[in-house]
This record gives structure tokens, C-alpha cells and sequence, in this order.
């Protein structure tokens, strides 16, 4: 019925995470919300455990995805949004704000637009034929910086917990 999946290995992992609850109150949306995501394959984050740990990329991905969600987008068009973004341009979207100006997503559920310059911005919303979504994704980011507070999401942390109660 569920696709297994192959956890990580250390190597693979972020020194740092996110967890489930921090993601939800991050980006606004419930746990359930998450699970399901990650058990649709949206976003799956590395596992630990039974914890998924969520790496600052896909919190970005997932802020984006809430913001779409509540916009009224299906998850069939954030679907196509997030392979646009992962696949057709070859970047995630946190990869997309290496740049200096703000980073704008555009999209109308067919077509598709990452711009960074403004004239650019106001020329795609003019000329369009049909309403246009925009989301900041520098925004996300800054909003993800502003209210998370990091915390290690190894599970070094909690064994060394454990061993010190037992003790």
C-alpha cells in the first residue's frame, strides 16, 4: 500500500533539521498536512526514526506549497509548480535566491515563471490572459529565518538525553 523508503545515511544528512512541529508552526500548516505530503511524495524529508527531519530547502518548498494551497491551487498544479522548479530549471528554491534581488514565482497553473526583475514581473502579469499567482519566495525565506529558532535535529541529541536520565 506505502512505498517504503530508504532512510538516509549520515552522510546524506543535514548536520541541522527541522522538525515536523517546528515546520507546522513555521510555515502555518497542521501535522497531519505534512504526513500527508510527505506520504504523496511532495516533500519528503529524511527520517529519523519515526521523526522526519526537514532540511531548510524543503521548509522553503513547503512555506511555498502552503502559500499555493491557500491561494486554491490543487496539488496536481503545485505538483507541476515543484517540478518546474526541481527539474525543468535544475534548482530548488531556496538555491534560486543566491542572487541579491527578491525572487517572485508567478504561475497561473499552466504556465510557470521565476523572475527576478520587477519590469519583468509587471510585464507577465499585464500581458496574461488569465489571473496570475505570485508568491515572493525571498520573502519565505526571510519569514523562515525570522521565526525559526534552530534547533539540532540529530539523533545523537536524544540519545545523549536518554543516557543522561538514565544515569
Amino acid at each position: 500500500m506505502f512505498k517504503s523508503r530508504k532512510p538516509r545515511t549520515a552522510a546524506e544528512s543535514p548536520a541541522e533539521g527541522y522538525t515536523s512541529t517546528d515546520v507546522a508552526r513555521i510555515c502555518g500548516v497542521s501535522l497531519r498536512q505534512l504526513q500527508w505530503w510527505d506520504e504523496r511524495n511532495v516533500v519528503s524529508p529524511q527520517q529519523d526514526g519515526h521523526r522526519r527531519i526537514y532540511s531548510p530547502e524543503e521548509v522553503v518548498e513547503i512555506s511555498v506549497i502552503a502559500e499555493l494551497r491557500r491561494k486554491g491551487f490543487s496539488l496536481q498544479k503545485i505538483r507541476r509548480v515543484l517540478r518546474f522548479l526541481q527539474k525543468d530549471t535544475g534548482k530548488r528554491l531556496s538555491e534560486a535566491l543566491a542572487s541579491s534581488s527578491d525572487v517572485h514565482l508567478l504561475t497561473d497553473g499552466k504556465s510557470i515563471y521565476l523572475e527576478e526583475a520587477p519590469d519583468r514581473i509587471i510585464d507577465l502579469l499585464k500581458n496574461a490572459r488569465q489571473p496570475m499567482f505570485l508568491v515572493c519566495v525571498t520573502d519565505q525565506v526571510k519569514r523562515l529565518g525570522a521565526m525559526a529558532v534552530r534547533k539540532p535535529a540529530k539523533s545523537e541529541a536524544g540519545a545523549s538525553a536518554r543516557k543522561a536520565r538514565a544515569v
